[in-house]
């Protein structure tokens, strides 16, 4: 299972880096909206896959210590905050505000008592940012 998760986790992240990559291009080439909404979304996979990445290694050594979760959650909060300063693209803060959501989901969960909350709510949600960032 946290193999999976993994693995979901590793390409959630590429595909964020590629398409961000990818949208960078094309808004070069497509006018300035196109440049604003390829750097927001830059700066969104860049934070968000560090983010999520973070959160998930929290997850995984909740046992050993379990304020990492905390502060992964606390950290990734913070970077949605700089990524909501930087853009004024909708789409973008749809998305960062959807992010936030599952976040905030799992910092329910987790003050509740689960040590091992479902993180698949913020993967899918990272996903969502990249669709946004798709040319």
């Amino acid at each position: 299972m946290a193999a999976s998760r993994h693995r979901r986790l590793r390409r959630t992240t590429v595909t964020a880096a590629t398409v961000a990559a990818v949208a960078l291009t094309a808004g070069l080439t497509t006018g300035c909206d196109a440049v604003d909404k390829a750097l927001d979304c830059v700066q969104a996979a860049d934070a968000i896959a560090d983010s999520v990445t973070a959160l998930q290694q929290a997850v995984e050594n909740a046992s050993n210590d379990p304020t990492q979760l905390e502060e992964s959650l606390d950290s990734i909060d913070k970077n949605l905050d700089k990524i909501g300063d930087k853009t004024d693209n909708a789409d973008v803060n749809t998305a960062v505000d959807d992010l936030g959501k599952a976040v905030e989901n799992v910092r329910t969960s987790v003050e509740n008592g689960d040590n091992t909350p479902d993180l698949s709510p913020v993967t899918d949600a990272a996903g969502e940012l990249t669709k946004v960032c798709t040319p």
